[in-house]
């Protein structure tokens, strides 16, 4: 059954139980004018299940499923292959109803799981300790920008123009509560980043300078005079990865000298899922380790002399008293976490260098083709997978204009941006192993037709 009814004799036992004379009294506290007295506005009344099904499917109908036509939306989530295998082992009974890791006695398997998703985390993003996950990439950024408050004692965050504006814009929310001074402006369509002016700003009063890699134009640079300016004064670098699958090409934003680097896991071993569940990645420095939020999992011996696996230096409310607390997430993205982990095994190093190659060069023709139609100016000068076209009309038409081609041609800046009228050109294109050379053909020629 998919729920269990109640009749009247249950109600009446039930609130004679708890001593209300009726099913309004439990709702004293809401002023009268404040209940609603008849059916709401604009919401059909109910109907069967049926009906309701048949309904939502005609709604479905109406969306562009990514894996039906050519794909090249990116800006923070990307179409990757998931191998069968990935859902077929992460739907097992032990991992999909797995007992909360709290009590280790009987979570051994969920433990270890995570214990090599934080092996996997380090060693990907060049940091010398992962946690167990956050919830995604945006409140893992946060989180890092709390964590240089609590390390330096200053409050005034540097964040990059080429930060992923959603990540700003949840810094922005938490800032509110927390006193952060955030400095921070909209990109510019140029190929240059930002960071020699971020490094002129770094003062005194700084926590943390805050820099995506590659950052939300597709822009790759060097972080590693960042990092030294950054650190001269006092000062953390937290590095941001949207796309971890780039690590597999680039070096690591720790092997450059970042304090803290947190990412979204999203790329490897999970869907695009419609935004949601994903799984965020955090890593930093050993001596920063006290400070990091969310849970760790260690490796000791039991009273036996055998190998076990525990939660560790799990500084959060759930744990310690609230004041001393790093963090109030009350879990990690166990499932999502375990997807990402399972990915990364059978793909290897070897394996993830492999398909960082396929990226690269399948966005490399991708650039090419489009760069060659008219009136399309390619910004960058460095990309990994993914790059920003500046259009001679704005994009926001040519994405719609697309998509009714059927045709999924990125993610316009005017959309990110909606109060940048200086951005409105521009259109960010992922393109990943997914990708072939007839969807690029049918992007590069659509958009050829749209703008002639």
């Amino acid at each position: 059954m998919r729920y269990l009814p109640l009749n009247n004799q249950d109600r009446s036992a039930m609130l004679a139980t708890i001593g209300a004379a009726s099913i309004d009294d439990l709702f004293i506290d809401i002023p009268e004018e404040a209940r609603l007295t008849g059916p709401i506005h604009g919401l059909p009344m109910h109907a069967p299940e049926m009906a309701v099904e048949r309904h939502m499917k005609a709604l479905a109908s109406q969306n562009l499923v990514a894996g039906d036509v050519p794909f090249f939306m990116g800006a923070g989530a990307y179409r990757h292959h998931v191998p069968a295998s990935v859902d077929h082992l992460i739907q097992r009974g032990e991992f999909l109803t797995a007992y909360t890791p709290y009590q280790p006695e009987i979570a051994q398997g969920t433990l270890q799981m995570l214990f090599e998703f934080q092996t996997q985390v380090a060693r990907l993003l060049g940091c010398d300790v992962a946690n167990a996950s956050m919830y995604d990439g945006s409140t893992a950024c946060w989180e890092a920008i709390g964590m240089a408050r609590r390390i330096t004692k200053r409050a005034t965050a540097l964040l990059s123009s080429g930060l992923h504006p959603h990540y700003v814009g949840v810094a922005k929310t938490m800032a509110r509560f927390t006193g952060d001074a955030l400095v921070h402006q909209a990109p510019s369509l140029k190929p240059e980043t930002d960071i020699a002016d971020l490094i002129g700003q770094i003062d005194k009063n700084t926590s943390c300078v805050v820099v995506q890699y590659p950052d939300i134009l597709g822009r790759v640079e060097d972080l590693s005079a960042l990092a030294q300016a950054t650190q001269a004064a006092g000062a953390l670098l937290i590095a941001v990865v949207t796309e971890p699958v780039a690590l597999g090409a680039l070096r690591s934003p720790g092997e450059m000298g970042a304090d803290i680097v947190v990412g979204e896991g999203q790329s490897l071993g999970v869907g695009l899922q419609f935004g949601g569940p994903y799984v965020g990645l955090f890593g930093c420095k050993q001596k920063y380790v006290r400070q990091m939020p969310g849970r760790l999992c260690g490796e000791t011996l039991d009273a036996e002399g055998k190998r076990g696996f525990v939660l560790t230096l799990s500084t959060r409310e759930q744990h310690i008293r609230r004041e001393k607390a790093t963090s109030n997430i009350c879990t990690n993205s166990g499932l999502c976490a375990l997807a990402f982990s399972i990915h990364m095994t059978l793909l290897g190093e070897k394996g993830l260098r492999g398909l960082a190659e396929v990226n690269h060069a399948m966005a490399v023709t991708a650039a090419e083709r489009l760069e060659n139609v008219p009136g399309v100016k390619l910004l960058n000068a460095s990309f990994f997978n993914e790059f920003t076209l500046v259009l001679p009309k704005d994009a926001r038409t040519i994405v719609r204009a697309l998509a009714d081609r059927r045709i999924l041609g990125g993610v316009s800046l005017g959309r990110l941006y909606p109060e940048e009228a200086d951005l409105a050109n521009g259109l960010v294109v992922a393109v990943t192993e997914t990708a072939t050379l007839e969807d690029i053909e049918a992007f590069a020629t659509n958009l050829e037709e749209l703008l002639a």
